[in-house]
């Protein structure tokens, strides 16, 4: 249970909902296998794995939910290569070439016979509700599978009012700031071994691993106009990861002393009790670094018009 990436949402105009009463709302979008027409369905699946039956995880404010996505795979070629034959045996037993409406109609009626047939790939995705700082934030590396949890929220509650974390100071700025002035780095920011710099109005981007990010070649592409869109981040004693310019948190890494202050709690063998232990202390130590990031940024920006689904 240690999160990977965040997507970082701002909650507004909540209602309270308790604890029983979510977990009901949960219940009745519960995941279940997609129909044999359903290409794909998502719904609420336990966190702690198949064989538990809980499906939220509350303490001291902090939620835990976990969207299951279950997909059918069907690739495209399949489908084209089983078209081309059937076409195919049609046009030489009828001895003509079929239109585009009836290849249309034949690809449809294909892919309705091969689809209950199809592979079913199943992908969790978590998603951590802070009910004290009304926030929420959802562990994928992908914006669309982020606002599908969400969406899957939205429907379980039916409305929810949400906009992406922003902050006075956008991240682009302040992180070539930061790279370029080593004094305007806030107290507690490290810099960590990564870099993607871009240009203004330029396509153009360099993607930089295991590199001292302030050394003599980082500078002169400061110096030239590169802006930088990610950097990695370390906050001492505490964890690391890359901040995007759209102020997601990628390649999240917790400090060996927070996982092994996790290691020390007494589960005997308890899954859920190790879950629980580990969501406590890792969402502890991401809301005190959310909140320390955003006051580098020079506070949260003011949302005037909150984007709202009922």
């Amino acid at each position: 249970m240690w999160f990977k990436h965040l997507h970082l949402y701002r909650l507004h105009d909540a209602a309270t909902i308790a604890a029983a009463d979510l977990e009901e709302a949960l219940a009745a979008q519960a995941a279940r296998a997609p129909a044999s027409q359903e290409a794909r369905r998502v719904g609420w699946c336990p966190p702690a794995g198949r064989n538990a039956t809980t499906l939220l995880h509350e303490l001291q404010g902090q939620r835990l939910m976990t969207l299951l996505r279950q997909e059918r795979l069907l690739p495209a070629g399949v489908v084209r290569e089983e078209l081309e034959e059937r076409g195919a045996e049609i046009e030489a037993r009828e001895g003509r070439k079929l239109r585009r409406q009836e290849k249309q109609e034949l690809k449809e009626q294909i892919y309705e016979e091969l689809l209950p047939r199809a592979f079913i790939r199943s992908q969790k995705v978590d998603l951590w509700w802070d009910t004290r700082r009304h926030l929420i934030a959802v562990n994928t590396s992908s914006r669309k599978r982020a606002e599908e949890a969400l969406d899957l929220l939205r429907e379980t509650l039916g409305s929810l009012k949400v906009t992406p974390l922003t902050a006075q100071t956008l991240p682009v700025r302040a992180m070539t700031q930061w790279l370029a002035e080593e004094g305007s780095r806030p107290p507690g920011l490290q810099l960590g071994d990564q870099v993607e710099l871009k240009a203004k109005g330029d396509d153009g981007v360099l993607r930089a691993r295991q590199v001292d990010l302030d050394s003599d070649e980082i500078q002169q592409l400061l110096a030239a106009g590169k802006q930088a869109s990610r950097l990695a981040i370390e906050v001492e004693g505490r964890l690391g990861y890359v901040l995007h310019d759209d102020l997601t948190l990628k390649s999240l890494r917790f400090s060996d002393a927070l996982i092994d202050a996790a290691n020390e709690t007494e589960d005997d063998g308890d899954a859920l009790v190790r879950l629980e232990a580990d969501f406590m202390l890792m969402t502890q130590a991401l809301a005190e670094e959310i909140e320390q990031l955003i006051e580098w940024l020079g506070g949260e920006a003011t949302q005037s018009t909150p984007q709202s689904h009922s």
